[in-house]
């Protein structure tokens, strides 16, 4: 049974104020305002034999530089270039388009790895020397540069194929995989037709398949999941419920819940033919163990802190007038600055915002990731980044997590969207963080040196790589080395 707001109330005054402190076992990340692992938190044993001294540390150890100056690992570990714009190329003959984003693994035939690779291009088709090729047949809006890519790896990565999925979509920047094996792709824009050369209306969810090229044909917005600046989304498939987060500002963005209309049942292609205004699309309310209501999460300012959701339904999904996050006024739904990467895990889904400074009301930090129980309907903070203040250094002073993914040897991998320094970083189920890998390609100059967000953080479905994006200026890394003993499979979190 759902946990009711009165329900959670009576139950919070029964038990205390200790309801907003969990359990160590519980919390996933660095202390409250912490914006360092502890001293000696980092294991330093040579990873290739993976000795019990090492083991017991966190983590796989120091950072190696790389001395072709693209990506830092721990020693024992190594990386492959999959794709880089301007220089791999697509099955029909074009460049890799650019600005990688949002990315998922699948399991191919005869042992290859499927990927589907956003791209995040906005704006003006024109702007950009790399867009996703406006494939015949494949073509939302021929004036939009963005859509995705799908990526077929064999052979460890020597093996390459690359294809058009979807394209004419714009800002395709996170999204998430469902369990029957396809890509939702979220437009991260509210733009409209005639703003930028676009002949058709944007900020929608595509579908994509990555097994089946004639399924992407004549691609079509979800629109029943609403017009907004989307960022990422899962699917619980116990109840059917999406759920979705929008990176916006001016006001904080919302989290939203999409729930099926009766009789839905969920597959390949099946949502693309809903009506637009088919199934309650809500954005999320929550409130304190004294009912009290919470404005934003930056109001939460200890790891451990829960809150009681409620769901407030959206009156004009498709933002004919109004942004869909300008509909609600003061005191009727709860915000969040930067609302970015979920993935599904634990019963529930992991969701991100990525920092708070003067726009949010509560206090400033660098990073939140919350936890989602759909059973309780409670959400549980989880990691909590102090604000950095020295963002060119590297002591595990993390900023701007983005996308996340649940790692199938435990605890979460994170992608920095920060400031300076770039890094793919894990938290421990046990409250400590560590780095996997640092971005050592600097796009900038020596004097004033520029390291691009990391994106598209995913394992394959055997766990045994770890792909990941540079978005700057495009590049898919596979990286593998020895992880410490497999706990489940890897793939999209909906086997647990």
């Amino acid at each position: 049974m759902s946990l009711s707001r009165r329900d959670f109330v009576n139950r919070s005054t029964a038990i205390g104020a200790g309801v907003l402190i969990a359990g160590s076992a519980e919390v996933l990340a660095t202390a409250p305002g912490a914006i360092a692992a502890p001293v000696g938190g980092e294991g330093v044993a040579e990873a290739e034999t993976a000795p019990a001294a090492a083991r017991r540390a966190v983590g796989y150890g120091e950072l190696i530089a790389d001395p072709k100056g693209i990506l830092a690992l721990p020693r024992g570990f190594k990386y492959r270039v999959i794709t880089r714009t301007g220089e791999t190329k697509l099955v029909t003959g074009e460049f890799t388009p650019s600005n990688h984003d949002g990315t998922a693994s699948f399991e191919g035939r005869h042992g290859a790895t499927l990927l589907v690779v956003n791209h995040e291009l906005g704006g003006a088709r024109a702007n950009w020397p790399h867009p996703v090729p406006l494939l015949e047949g494949h073509v939302y809006d021929p004036g939009a540069a963005g859509g995705c890519t799908v990526v077929e790896v064999k052979n460890g990565g020597k093996q390459v194929r690359e294809w058009v999925g979807i394209a004419g979509t714009a800002t395709n920047c996170a999204g998430g995989a469902t369990p029957w094996g396809t890509w939702l792709s979220g437009e991260e824009t509210e733009d409209k037709a005639g703003k930028n050369g676009f002949t058709k209306d944007h900020g929608y969810i595509f579908e994509v398949d990555p097994y089946d090229q004639a399924a992407n044909r004549d691609p079509q917005p979800i629109k029943a999941l609403g017009r907004y600046a989307h960022e990422a989304v899962v699917v619980d498939q116990k109840r059917g419920h999406l759920y979705l987060t929008e990176d916006a500002s001016n006001p904080n963005g919302l989290l939203f819940r999409w729930t099926p209309p009766a009789g839905f049942k969920h597959g390949k292609g099946k949502l693309r033919t809903l009506a637009a205004d088919a199934g309650v699309l809500e954005a999320f309310k929550v409130f304190d163990s004294k009912g009290g209501f919470v404005d934003d999460l930056s109001r939460a300012t200890k790891v451990g802190t829960v809150y009681g959701v409620d769901w407030v339904t959206v009156k004009d999904r498709d933002a004919k007038t109004t942004s869909v996050r300008k509909q609600f006024a003061a005191g009727e739904v709860t915000r969040a600055r930067k609302l970015e990467g979920m993935w599904w895990g634990d019963s529930g889904f992991y969701f991100v915002s990525s920092y708070a400074r003067t726009e949010s009301p509560g206090a400033a930090h660098d990073g939140q990731v919350w936890f989602y129980d759909p059973k309780r309907r409670t959400i549980t903070l989880k990691l909590l980044l102090g604000v950095n203040t020295d963002v060119m250094g590297d002591h595990g002073n993390y900023d701007g997590p983005d996308n996340i993914t649940v790692s199938p040897y435990g605890g979460l991998v994170i992608a920095e969207d920060g400031e300076g320094v770039s890094h793919l970083f894990g938290t421990t189920e046990d409250g400590k963080t560590y780095p996997i890998a640092r971005n050592d390609l600097n796009i900038g100059t020596a004097e004033a040196p520029e390291f691009s967000e990391f994106t598209g953080v995913n394992f394959s479905e055997d766990g045994e790589t770890l792909f990941a994006n540079i978005q700057s200026p495009g590049i898919l890394v596979a990286i593998t080395g020895p992880w410490w003993r497999l706990r489940h499979r890897g793939g999209h979190g909906y086997n647990d």
